[in-house]
């Protein structure tokens, strides 16, 4: 069944306008498919007209559709070439543009995450995007992210990571290591001297990504281009072990406590009953609010090497079915790729820039962007491969066993490292 959207925004027509027949993946009137052509230097658009005719059709949900309105009528001034712009709820776009595509009833680009690579890719209905050297101008996890198989999939315009909070009334200097945190928070005489919240069921394998990181297990490891390679488990290694025991010995010392959920370690954080809040920047409007003097530190590392989150990374896509490739790929790299379109659209969404001339401009003239920035920039993409969804289950449980002490970590460990193992085969 073909789904249903809200009408298109038409340059020089309301967003309220009448039902729009949605065109074969914005090919109306438009040429055969063909090549990408060398991109032409970022951010300067071109005022002679691309090979390629038409009109494209390009999904955006609501937050973002004000900052493409002004893109697509830069861009159809420059070019003559009209942007249909349909508004889509951006946790229906996904499925929707998998479902559609193969129909020839998709749009010709659409925003989305990151981690939807690999059922993008593997159901066929994306194509490569050709960023040349522009890639060199974004944040270099930002385009790690947006790669799979040696190939870049999409332009991506934000990131997004956890950081540490910190309540600067309490803990005045930011900590270097995670046991200073811990002596930091109880020295402050605070009722937790640390949180994060965590699931009774599935703890939160997410948020406790940094500290795995910390000892050196990955869940996969990575080939030559920084892309994830699947068949190469490393979260079983013996830094996952490692990290085991130490998660034992925070559930046991009651840092890390599974009936203290996200809402709970939240308002905890918001009435200043802890001075260190392991979260995202979704929750620092609500801490300000509260009178929180809010600090973003980097995670503080448990292990020998640095605690790295999982990086979160939005982007634009292009159809693989899509009749107007020269044109959608201009609109991509030259417009949304630019830094006025790169700086407004994180100025309505409050994450830092994937382009990096905006990424810098944003760490320049906001500090918690700037904290939030510069734990991003070292994050590690979260892995978009389809095997990935053979292990978040079994990790979640296994986390909240062991930080509940349901048994010996290592072997609870070794095990659902097995399970993860034979899932993949």
């Amino acid at each position: 069944m073909r789904a249903t959207f809200s009408a298109p925004i038409r340059l020089g027509a309301l967003l309220g306008a009448g039902a729009f027949a949605l065109t074969a993946c914005g090919g109306s009137g438009g040429a055969e498919p063909s090549g990408s052509p060398a991109p032409e230097q970022n951010g300067e658009s071109s005022s002679a007209a691309p090979e390629a005719a038409g009109e494209l059709t390009v999904w955006v949900d609501a937050d973002r559709a004000d900052v493409l309105a002004d893109a697509a009528e830069d861009f159809e001034a420059d070019t003559g070439i009209a942007v249909n712009l349909v508004q889509q709820d951006f946790g229906e776009i996904r499925d929707q543009f998998v479902s559609q595509v193969p129909t020839g009833e998709g749009p010709d680009i659409a925003v989305g995450a990151h981690d939807w690579l690999g059922v993008l890719v593997t159901n066929g209905v994306v194509a490569p995007v050709e960023l040349g050297d522009t890639a060199d101008d974004f944040e270099q996890v930002a385009v790690d992210a947006w790669s799979y198989d040696g190939q870049t999939y999409g332009v991506p315009y934000s990131i997004e990571n956890i950081a540490l909070l910190r309540n600067t009334e309490l803990a005045p200097e930011a900590p270097e290591t995670f046991d200073e945190m811990i002596e930091m928070g109880e020295a402050s005489d605070a009722t937790y001297p640390f949180l994060v919240g965590l699931d009774p069921q599935a703890a939160d394998p997410y948020h406790l990504y940094p500290f795995q990181m910390s000892f050196g297990a990955p869940v996969f490891g990575t080939n030559e281009d920084a892309s994830y390679n699947p068949e190469d488990l490393q979260i079983g290694n013996e830094g996952g072990q490692e990290f085991a025991q130490w998660l034992a010995e925070q559930g046991e010392a009651g840092v890390l406590n599974t009936n203290i959920d996200g809402d709970l370690a939240r308002e905890n954080f918001n009435s200043g009953d802890t001075p260190f809040y392991l979260t995202g920047p979704w929750n620092v409007p609500a801490a300000q609010e509260s009178g929180i003097d809010v600090a973003v530190d980097p995670i503080p590392a448990p292990g020998d090497n640095p605690a790295q989150p999982f990086a979160g990374v939005q982007g634009f896509f292009l159809s693989a079915q899509s009749q107007n490739v020269v044109a959608a790929t201009n609109f991509l790299i030259n417009y949304i790729g630019s830094p006025d379109v790169q700086t407004a659209l994180y100025e309505v969404g409050g994450r830092a820039p994937a382009l990096t001339e905006s990424f810098d401009a944003a760490l320049a003239e906001d500090e918690i962007v700037a904290g939030f920035g510069a734990v991003g920039a070292d994050a590690v993409p979260m892995p978009s491969i389809p095997e990935m969804g053979a292990v978040w289950d079994s990790w979640g449980a296994t986390q909240t066993a062991i930080i509940n002490g349901e048994g010996d970590p290592v072997e609870l460990w070794d095990r659902m490292a097995e399970d993860i193992a034979g899932a993949l085969d």
